[in-house]
């Protein structure tokens, strides 16, 4: 089972309407952390015989991550509608996670 963890100013994640981070803002913070990377592509290699590939400006990748693999298995994080967004994260991603979101205020 997977989950998604948000980086949002909304007081609810799901709402369509409330305060942003904008993708200048997230970007600016990747390029201050020396330990992230503005990628603009994930690749997967879970499945034999494909790379799943998925391409976005604002993808970004923890390189420091303990579990960091150039083989593909890598802290992903997503800017889009306005929150950062990570899929299953374990809880040192989470850590980070709460790295970033002070960053972001």
């Amino acid at each position: 089972m997977s989950y998604d963890a948000h980086i949002t100013r909304k007081d609810d994640w799901s709402d369509p309407e409330g305060p942003e981070i904008s993708l200048a803002e997230w970007i600016a913070v990747v390029d201050a952390d020396p330990e992230m990377r503005l990628e603009g592509y994930a690749e997967t290699r879970r499945y034999i015989g494909r790379v799943p590939r998925t391409e976005r400006e604002c993808l970004s990748v923890w390189t420091a991550y303990s579990q960091h693999d150039e083989s593909g298995n890598k802290a992903w994080f997503l800017c889009q509608d306005g929150e950062v967004v990570v899929k299953s994260p374990d809880e040192e991603i989470l850590r980070k996670m709460w790295s970033l979101a002070q960053a972001l205020s």
